[in-house]
């Protein structure tokens, strides 16, 4: 189940995705190192991002000159499945 999830900067990618709904790389890259109060190596943040894209866990459209991406129907329900594992782990 969670073997896509072995990063957890793949795992916020797709929580900040989940609350948003679509964002732009450059917005969603803003946003994760909000949250980690870091800057992301460009390079490495892309590799991961495309590995969702390429795992069919997120979807990439183009808008005019962006790439905007977005939770696919798996991704959402990867994501609820890690949750509840976590909330399992968290309550007993």
């Amino acid at each position: 189940m969670t073997r896509w999830h072995q990063s957890g900067t793949r795992r916020d990618m797709c929580i900040l995705l989940a609350e948003a709904g679509e964002l732009r790389g450059q917005k969603l890259k803003t946003r994760l190192e909000s949250h980690y109060d870091k800057q992301l190596d460009p390079k490495r943040y892309y590799a991961t991002l495309e590995r969702l894209v390429e795992s069919g866990h997120v979807e990439r459209r183009v808008e005019g000159l962006y790439d905007v991406f977005s939770l696919t129907e798996i991704g959402k329900q990867r994501l609820r499945e890690q949750f509840e594992w976590m909330r399992e782990q968290v309550e007993e």
